[in-house]
């Protein structure tokens, strides 16, 4: 059973960081891209950055994270950051881990809560 456990949330103030961890299990973890999405309130989910498989680590960010979120993963521990600096209110969301097994359904963590806040 495939299992993604997302842990880091919180609340910070704007300009602040915060590292966001998701934990997988149940599935051969080096072989599978890797993604953070992410959903505010009233609004769909977003891509926020992804990351390739293996040892290459290509990534993508979304335009409005570039140059201040870092993803990486560790593909010994089964998991996969996200690095947020230089908060902003806007980017107040629930964040997701997700991961595409191909022939399966997307995997989808329980998300954790970033508020961004004064």
């Amino acid at each position: 059973q495939v299992q993604l456990v997302e842990s880091g949330g919180g609340l910070v103030q704007p300009g602040g960081s915060l590292r966001l961890s998701c934990a997988a299990s149940g599935i051969i973890f080096s072989i599978y891209p890797m993604a953070w999405y992410r959903q505010a309130p009233g609004k769909q989910r977003e891509l926020v950055a992804i990351i390739s498989s293996g040892g290459s680590t290509k990534t993508n960010y979304a335009d409005s994270v570039k140059g201040r979120f870092t993803i990486s993963r560790d593909n010994a521990k089964n998991t996969v950051y996200l690095q947020m600096n230089s908060l902003k209110p806007e980017d107040t969301a629930v964040y997701y881990c997700n991961t595409n097994v191909p022939g399966r359904p997307p995997y989808w963590g329980q998300g954790t809560q970033v508020t961004v806040s004064s």
